[in-house]
Order: C-alpha cells, then sequence, then structure tokens
C-alpha cells in the first residue's frame, strides 16, 4: 500500500482577485517530521498555512491530513462553476492542526496563563489539560514563576514562547509555525530552535514557515524553497543545504 502522509497537498493553488498567490503547490510531511518551507517575504509562505487552517479558500486543488480531504476545489481561474469544499477552521483545530501565527497574537492584557489556557480551548478533558500545561512548563521553565504577568509586557521572544506554549496547549498532531524566529536577537532565536527541536523530539509533527534559512535548514529534516507561488526546489536538508542557488541566495555562501 502506498504511504499516507499526516499532510498532504495536491496542486494547491490560492488567488486573492486576479493576484495568484499560490500556484499549485504539492508538498507532503509525514508523521514526526519537521519540514521546512524557505523563500522571501511575498512570497504566499503564510498563505501556505493559512490554506491548510481553513483561513483561505483554494483556487484549485486538495489538502489531506491523515488521508481525508480537509480542502478540495476544481473552481477555474475564471472561477466557473466547481466543486469547493474546505472543513471550517475550528474544525480543523479539533483535527490536531494547530496553527501558531506569526508576530505571536497574543492577548496582551491577559495573563500568561490565561493566553495558554485559551489553547486548550477544544479539550475537555481537565486531566489532559494539566498534563498539557505542565508540559509547557517544562520546556519553557522561566514561565513558571511569570505565569500572572500579562502577557503584553514579556519581551518578543518571550512573547514568541508563549505563543508557541499556547499551540502546544491543543494537542497537536500538526504544529503549523509561522516565521518564529522573526525580529528576535541571536540569542533569542537560538532559544527558539533549541525549543522547536525539542517539542519535535517529543514527537509533534511540525511544518515551520521561515525566512531564515540559515536556521530552518539546521533544524528540518526536508524543505522547500518557495518562490512566487510556487516550489521552485525540494529536498533533504542536506540536499538543500549544497544546493548552489540556495547556498548563495538564502545562505550567503558564495
Amino acid at each position: 500500500m502506498p504511504e499516507t502522509h499526516l499532510l498532504e497537498l495536491q496542486e494547491a493553488s490560492v488567488h486573492f482577485g486576479r493576484a495568484i498567490i499560490l500556484s499549485s503547490v504539492s508538498l507532503t510531511v509525514k508523521k514526526s517530521e519537521l519540514v521546512a518551507v524557505i523563500g522571501p517575504n511575498g512570497t504566499g509562505k503564510t498563505t501556505l498555512l493559512k490554506a491548510i487552517s481553513g483561513l483561505v479558500e483554494l483556487e484549485r486543488g486538495k489538502i489531506f491530513f491523515e488521508g481525508n480531504v480537509i480542502a478540495e476545489s476544481t473552481k477555474s481561474q475564471f472561477r466557473v462553476m466547481g466543486k469547493n469544499y474546505s472543513l471550517k477552521p475550528h474544525k480543523i483545530v479539533e483535527l490536531g492542526i494547530i496553527h501558531c501565527p506569526e508576530r505571536r497574537r497574543l492577548f496582551g492584557e491577559s495573563s500568561v496563563e490565561e493566553n495558554l489556557r485559551l489553547g486548550a480551548y477544544t479539550i475537555k478533558d481537565k486531566e489532559k489539560i494539566e498534563k498539557l500545561f505542565e508540559r509547557v512548563l517544562k520546556l519553557f521553565p522561566f514561565l513558571e514563576d511569570r505565569l500572572e504577568e500579562k502577557a503584553g509586557n514579556f519581551s518578543g521572544g518571550e512573547q514568541q514562547m508563549v505563543a508557541i506554549g499556547r499551540s502546544l496547549m491543543g494537542d497537536p498532531k500538526l504544529l503549523l509555525l509561522d516565521e518564529p524566529s522573526l525580529g528576535l536577537a541571536p540569542q533569542v532565536k537560538l532559544d527558539i530552535v533549541n525549543a522547536i527541536r525539542e517539542i519535535q523530539n517529543l514527537g509533534t509533527t511540525i511544518l515551520l514557515i521561515e525566512q531564515d534559512a540559515s536556521i530552518a535548514l539546521e533544524i528540518c529534516d526536508r524543505g522547500y524553497l518557495l518562490e512566487d507561488g510556487r516550489i521552485e526546489l525540494q529536498g533533504t536538508k542536506n540536499q538543500l543545504m549544497n544546493n548552489p542557488y540556495i547556498k548563495e541566495s538564502y545562505l550567503g555562501i558564495v
């Protein structure tokens, strides 16, 4: 039998008006993998995650999760009659796809603990919520003594850790990370990278969107290069790191 990927996109396209944001994007993520998507700003990386999360509609293509269709469209670019189907975002969350958005999006006036526990809103088992909460505090131990502080008072790196912790409170089967290192100092980026590694080691599958190719390729198992809404290259970590175009254009190695 052919292998069933945890996540699979088949020829996924997204248009905003006449602008093509994603064009026939196909990619896969296997269970327990860390797959990175790199590329410049404005190339469709965030839209890719929004399509998986059900926040934007496919113009064409399909998205599968655990072998089941979660989004599908057969519309043409001229929007003739066609089939269009997508699970609502909250249903996608219930399946275990958790999206940690770009720029954190915390509730700044709420406490750190309140922000974290909001991530578990779909989970009814109180004992499970407490275990997830303990797991987050073990991953980010500095939070334990600051749970009552307002999240908005934290630094950018600390807020990013809270945002990742909030996502983990949803007990993801697939964690979608959008630009987790954006705007952070080098040492804080390293802390985030180490946390992401540990999350994967604990068994969570990760799809990482990252403009900083050096970070993404350091920790991924496989990766894709997305430029102008299209997948231009794909391969293992080593294949991409040794690709002449990637080395010159994204790693600064001549």
